[in-house]
């Protein structure tokens, strides 16, 4: 049976930031742990620091409970991110992440984004030295955004797949961490296969929709200006309305098993393999604790082919 994790993002950076809330969040982690989620996942742009710090504090006297996963790669200025590739910076970020997370070791150290002015083999060599150091245990890589660097006919992953193949000759991927939900299912196609030829793990990031595929946003939903879904595709009013049969089919599966839309939609990701982790966003205990319990649920063959008759999700540049 596979397990869920719990992405921390949400918790202090980009999403209703009115509603984040550190004592909440910390009681948030608690309960995920409580409930059987083992992998924890941050990065230091999250907030920026902020959220490596919450983690911390959060696995104060809990620290064995986690498995960690934090990310480097990123710097945060007011209007702009860019990516810093460079071994030096790696070193320093490494040590600053180890510090606000109060812990000897991280468990996986990813790559967030490739510097496009340092061959990536350079940047991984030197998350490999960190490995030699005793300061992580394994390294992960994040997928290139998803119109990144994409010529007329190539595929998604693509670019990933590239990057993936270089650094695998400096020292081994334990996981790579990309999109993958039910209306994102596009991983399926190349990435997971690569993946599991390999024996490398897939972080699924946003296995929710960003919360849509929970079935608790309706259309004309209201975003707080920061909320990165305020200008999302998916999100318009228009397209939130046109991808309700998504979620009706989703609830529909759940009704037959006495469970939720999100966790019809989680059990679905971990369907596509033992080596597939759906890490969801949660910011209340009672979210953490459903989307754990969602590892109870096996989906039936007529449950999949249901879910695969669903439309494709729709957004406003369809």
């Amino acid at each position: 049976m596979g397990a869920v994790g719990l992405g921390c993002m949400p918790m202090s950076w980009a999403y209703s930031t009115s509603q984040q809330r550190g004592d909440r969040s910390v009681r948030t982690v608690h309960a995920a742990l409580d409930a059987g989620v083992r992998l924890l996942d941050t990065a230091d742009m999250y907030g920026p620091f902020t959220n490596e710090l919450l983690v911390g504090r959060a696995l104060k006297g809990r620290r064995s409970d986690a498995f960690l996963s934090t990310k480097c790669g990123l710097l945060v200025g007011d209007q702009h991110i860019v990516a810093n590739g460079r071994p030096g910076y790696v070193r320093r970020a490494c040590d600053a992440s180890l510090r606000r997370l109060q812990t000897d070791v991280i468990d996986l150290y990813q790559l967030h984004r490739a510097d496009p002015e340092v061959p990536v083999e350079e940047t991984w060599g030197a998350m490999a030295d960190l490995v030699g150091a005793g300061k992580v245990r394994a390294l992960g890589l994040c997928a290139v955004g998803a119109r990144a660097g994409r010529g007329p006919g190539a595929r998604m992953h693509d670019a990933t797949l590239r990057q993936l193949e270089r650094v695998q000759q400096v020292f081994p991927v334990s996981a790579v961490q990309a999109e993958l939900s039910v209306w994102s299912p596009q991983a399926l196609e190349d990435l997971l296969p690569w993946c599991a030829a390999r024996g490398v793990g897939v972080l699924a990031a946003m296995p929710l929709g960003s919360g849509y595929l929970t079935g608790t946003l309706k259309p004309g939903h209201g975003f707080e200006p920061d909320d990165p879904r305020a200008r999302h595709p998916r999100f318009t009013s228009e397209m939130m309305a046109a991808n309700q049969p998504v979620v009706a089919g989703l609830r529909r599966v759940g009704e037959r098993h006495g469970a939720t839309p999100a966790q019809v939609a989680l059990a679905w990701v971990l369907r596509q393999g033992r080596h597939v982790v759906p890490v969801p966003g949660a910011k209340r205990e009672r979210w953490a604790v459903e989307n754990a319990e969602a590892a109870g649920l096996v989906l039936d063959d007529r449950d999949l082919v249901e879910i695969a008759g669903l439309p494709r999700a729709r957004g406003s540049w369809d």
